[in-house]
């Protein structure tokens, strides 16, 4: 296939970049799995943008840099935040019905390390609902061609530029060249053995660029969420942190809430200082740790949460009166392919939009929400500059900002040295929560040298790996136990990371 624009994915970034480019030239979407399929359809919580009455872009922007723990891109966080109320109110246009109040307004709710209420909701569904609106207008553009089940499997780089991508399907392998391609193609959860991520998020679009010679950055900051549902038999269904939020308390088997001995601001603390410390009483008290929402009026809770409620009924608990046993799983990807805050790569021709990119939005930390509407400002930012400026490179402040470091594996041929699910447990043990040198080094150990056809969580593993071993601090969402103290004076930069080409 040949097209002028080319999206790989379809979850929000990609989708808002498709309407961006309405009436601009011919567009395919290329999508692994259905067009809903992605990480978007999962997200719970909500989309937070600065909308409400006691709330300013101002107010976000703090509220983002302090989660990201000293690492987050001052630009990036701004054209968030001061973008960010635009693009939800033209959702809300475009029909995203999201849950309002008496007064007809959107109801705002309250996450954890927000000063006020700011993210906008529907019900526990808000991912599927932004999608489904989403796709209502691109769907209907006479311009976009949709190739489904069509799993990408790497770039095509022509003097020194993207010129589309290759992949597979259930006719073979194939090629869409395109004049500019974006990678929207979300995260890389199944990295690790524990993840609220669905089977697709495998960090495709990471693994791709990387090997084709782009920058990629900050992946030793993987965020891992505090409350997923831990039921034997059952899959880590994400229990939202809009929960907490409404009032949730975190309990230990003797029913005793145990937060603020680990963290002062409790059970609304950032989620990876939540993960940790549930980690650790969990450790310490040897027994389940446990989120009860007794407090609440049961029909409210029935009410606000149908999705996470149906999901516990399902695993033979009642949401609103049982004892919910939860732990922390991997949930988000910091870091990525290094962006500008227009989606442009260090490659020309390549632009990436969502969770696969890394405009240093969320620095060490994403705060909760932000994702959404990260994939909506940024998704629609690519898909303009796209339409406007096919060719004009990365901004230089961008690079400006990251250490740049070349890193050159030995290829080998042959069948990977682990299986991926023997990967995804090493990652989840020595590059999860807690790392060491030691952990990590096994890591590497035993995913051995790349392969030319390994799949892209053996790749991706490798990075994060290799990226936590270099960062000798903890900040954030990376903890090392043989460095556990914060290191400004060292370590205060991001990494970006760049393959050497044979």
């Amino acid at each position: 296939m040949e097209t002028e624009f080319l999206i790989v994915g379809s979850g929000i970034a990609a989708l808002r970049a498709a309407a961006a480019l309405e009436g601009a030239g011919d567009v395919v979407v290329l999508t692994k799995a259905g067009p809903l399929a992605g990480n978007t359809g999962y997200a719970q919580g909500g989309i937070a943008a600065a909308v409400g009455p006691d709330d300013s872009p101002a107010k976000h922007f703090a509220d983002t840099v302090a989660a990201g723990d000293g690492l987050c891109d001052d630009r990036a966080v701004t054209v968030l935040v001061e973008d960010g109320p635009r693009y939800v109110r033209e959702l809300i246009e475009w029909g995203a019905a999201f849950d309002r109040g008496p007064d007809g307004q959107p109801e705002l709710a309250l996450e954890a390390a927000h000063g006020v209420r700011r993210v906008l909701h529907a019900h526990d569904s808000t991912g599927r609902e932004i999608g489904r609106a989403l796709w209502e207008r691109v769907s209907k553009m006479s311009n976009v061609r949709v190739h489904a089940h069509a799993r990408a499997a790497g770039l095509i780089v022509e003097n020194g530029r993207c010129a589309g991508v290759e992949y597979e399907d259930g006719e073979g392998r194939g090629s869409v060249r395109a004049r500019c391609t974006l990678l929207a193609t979300g995260g890389a959860g199944q990295v690790y053995s524990q993840t609220t991520n669905p089977p697709v998020a495998t960090g495709d679009g990471i693994a791709m660029a990387y090997r084709a010679g782009v920058g990629v950055a900050d992946l030793e900051f993987v965020q891992f969420h505090p409350t997923a549902l831990s039921v034997e038999g059952q899959p880590r269904f994400l229990l939202s942190e809009a929960l907490r939020g409404e009032g949730a308390r975190l309990v230990n088997a003797i029913d005793e809430p145990f937060m603020t001995r680990y963290d002062p601001a409790g059970d609304l603390a950032p989620r990876d200082r939540v993960a940790r410390a549930i980690a650790r009483e969990n450790a310490e008290t040897r027994s389940r740790i446990y989120l009860t929402l007794d407090r609440l009026d049961p029909a409210y809770v029935h009410q606000r949460f149908p999705l996470i409620s149906e999901a516990c009924r399902k695993a033979g608990l009642d949401l609103a009166k049982d004892r919910i046993p939860i732990g922390p799983a991997a949930h988000y990807v910091m870091g990525g392919v290094v962006t500008d805050v227009d989606g442009r790569t260090t490659l020309p021709g390549l632009f990436a939009a969502g969770e696969v990119a890394c405009t240093g939005v969320h620095g060490a930390n994403r705060l909760a929400s932000n994702s959404l509407l990260e994939g909506l400002v940024f998704g629609g930012r690519a898909g303009e500059a796209m339409r406007k400026a096919p060719d004009a490179p990365i901004d230089t402040e961008t690079l400006r900002g990251c250490l740049t470091v070349s890193t050159k594996f030995e290829q080998t041929e042959g069948q990977p040295t682990v299986s991926v699910e023997e990967a995804q447990s090493l990652m989840w043990e020595y590059a999860g929560l807690f790392r060491h040198q030691d952990g990590l080094l096994q890591v590497l150990g035993n995913l051995g040298a790349p392969k030319p056809d390994e799949p892209p969580t053996i790749t991706v593993g490798r990075l994060i790996a290799v990226a936590a071993l270099r960062r000798r601090e903890s900040r954030g969402a990376h903890f090392r136990l043989d460095f556990p103290q914060r290191n400004d004076e060292q370590w205060k930069r991001r990494i970006m990371e760049i393959a050497e080409q044979p």
